[in-house]
């Protein structure tokens, strides 16, 4: 079933590819817009080959590693103590539900004005987008705790810290992950929008200095890398997720007796 699946997806990929030699060869567009699949090739091949990408690529994931490990910290931490001292939850729901949806690009003014072009311009976009995804899933987890589980491990002396770390922490983990996994793509997301409006080193600005240059092959060969970083941060996060939770039905799958 794997191969099957793998077999399709490589030839649904190796169609797609083939359509984009076609289109602008065949003239329905016009090649200055969307050049062939081989000139997008041509050029990703020679950024490889560039010393100035590479450095890009390392600024991207900077902001996104570092973002995203300040969201999912305050996230988990926030979320468990807002979930387990009384009263805290119903007391910050309406500030919660306030600031969550603001968009996170509403924030790039404030960014600039604050720190400029710098990399803690494009960390205040990571982090807030990340932070919510976290803090959400966090907040589900701690409430689908199984309140007869409590109640016992209260009945059995366990203290707070205990408690959190036998009884609330595995119920909330696989919403926890969750969380994380969709915070990595989101902070991917704001790291390449903040580097192409305001200007802050990485794959971003480099796309944006592609576009006003006219280098459209070259465009387009870093937009295909931000597509294979996207794909490779989301694998990497469903194997930490399924490797985490192992031990959950969620991954075991139903058991047949």
């Amino acid at each position: 079933m794997r191969f099957q699946n793998a077999a399709l997806g490589a030839a649904g990929l190796a169609a797609f590819l083939a359509l984009g030699e076609a289109v602008p060869r065949l003239g329905l567009v016009k090649e200055e817009y969307f050049p062939p699949t081989s000139r997008i090739a041509s050029a990703f091949a020679d950024e490889l080959s560039d010393g100035a990408f590479w450095t890009a690529l390392g600024d991207t994931l900077t902001g996104w590693a570092l973002g995203l490990a300040i969201a999912v910290s305050a996230g988990i931490v926030i979320g468990v103590i807002v979930s387990v001292v009384p009263y805290l939850r119903e007391a910050t729901a309406s500030t919660i539900e306030f600031l969550r949806p603001i968009p996170s690009v509403a924030l790039i003014p404030l960014a600039v004005l604050l720190y400029g072009s710098e990399l803690r311009s494009v960390l205040l976009l990571v982090v807030y987008a990340s932070f919510w995804q976290v803090l959400i899933q966090t907040l589900y987890g701690v409430q689908d705790v199984d309140p007869v589980a409590d109640e016992t491990a209260r009945s059995y002396g366990l203290g707070t810290w205990a408690r959190i770390r036998h009884v609330l922490w595995p119920t909330a983990l696989p919403y926890v992950l969750t969380g994380v996994r969709l915070a990595a793509a989101v902070a991917l997301i704001l790291a390449i929008t903040g580097e192409l409006v305001i200007g802050a080193p990485g794959l971003g600005a480099r796309i944006a200095v592609a576009q006003n240059s006219q280098a459209v092959p070259e465009m387009y060969a870093l937009i295909v890398v931000t597509g294979l970083l996207g794909l490779l941060i989301n694998v990497g996060a469903r194997t930490v997720e399924r490797r985490a939770l192992a031990w959950h039905q969620s991954v075991r799958g139903e058991v047949v007796v």
